[in-house]
């Protein structure tokens, strides 16, 4: 891409999210797939995968049109634009698999398309699999750079020490540009691995909100995060080893300082409520 590429945008932020180790039950690539839907977002361009992808890992797909004419779809990281309605900002939202090669040249690559196009802030998302129940808010963890970025109201601080996925890396090239680089993390009950998570989704939506003060749609994610409950009730009920096992997460977590329980959290969803409110009342 060329700077020519790039349309004028109104001080951009960068969204990612990467398929694969970082993304149980595909909550974080969830939701950034989530917003390219709701705000109809357009490619801004592709990075070719060829440098980045080994393809005995990452697997190319057959699928065929209507007519049955088969094509074969690669797994390109894809840059969106999107323009959401009544906000002040625009926002480059990033869809790739976790790259097998060249990490550092692909967050080079990918930032520097960032920076041309006047991006300042990243936020990263990821998901992974916890000991935490899912009668209970999901936990949302998270660290920042330093650099203007703050990590969210009620995001546990984390301190996380051990191998690290290519967010990591993403954040450390945006501190060496000077970016300010945020990373959040949802975690997923791992007695209920198998994806779709709306209810991770959505409180990683939620902590995004909350990161930016803006407001940004829910879509039908509520109505998928109740579905996804009522489901995991029912599994509950079905087998008696995982009812006694999430009475033990409950009673763990309820007799630990809860940040997504408190009485700050429920006013920070009022904020939201107002936030989302508001943005639709100025449409």
């Amino acid at each position: 891409m060329t700077f020519d590429d790039i349309p004028p945008l109104r001080d951009p932020w960068l969204l990612a999210a990467f398929e694969g180790w970082s993304d149980a039950a595909d909550a974080a690539s969830g939701t950034v797939a989530h917003l390219v839907e709701e705000w109809d977002a357009e490619v801004l361009g592709e990075l070719d995968p060829e440098e980045y992808y080994d393809f005995q890992v990452n697997r190319p797909l057959l699928r065929r049109d209507e007519e049955g004419r088969p094509a074969l779809v690669w797994p390109t990281p894809t840059l969106f634009v999107a323009r959401p309605p009544g906000a002040d900002r625009d926002v480059l939202l990033l869809r790739a698999h976790e790259p097998n090669f060249r990490w550092r040249g692909f967050c080079s690559t990918v930032l520097g398309i960032a920076s041309l196009a006047g991006v300042t802030d990243v936020i990263t998302l990821g998901a992974l699999l916890a000991d935490t129940p899912h009668t209970r808010p999901v936990p949302v963890s998270g660290s920042s750079n330093g650099i203007s970025a703050r990590v969210a109201p009620g995001v546990e601080v984390s301190h996380y020490s051990g191998p690290v996925g290519i967010t990591t890396a993403l954040v450390e090239e945006a501190t060496n540009l000077g970016m300010s680089a945020l990373s959040l993390w949802a975690a997923v009950p791992h007695y209920l691995a198998e994806p779709p998570c709306p209810k991770a989704t959505l409180a990683l939506l939620g902590a995004v909100e909350d990161a930016l003060s803006i407001p940004l749609p829910q879509g039908v994610l509520d109505e998928l995060s109740e579905a996804w409950q009522r489901g995991a009730e029912e599994v509950m009920e079905d087998d008696e080893d995982i009812a006694d096992y999430v009475r033990a997460l409950e009673s763990e977590r309820d007799t630990s300082d809860l940040p997504e329980a408190s009485g700050d959290a429920i006013a920070r969803e009022f904020e939201r409520y107002l936030r989302r409110r508001g943005s639709t009342d100025d449409r």
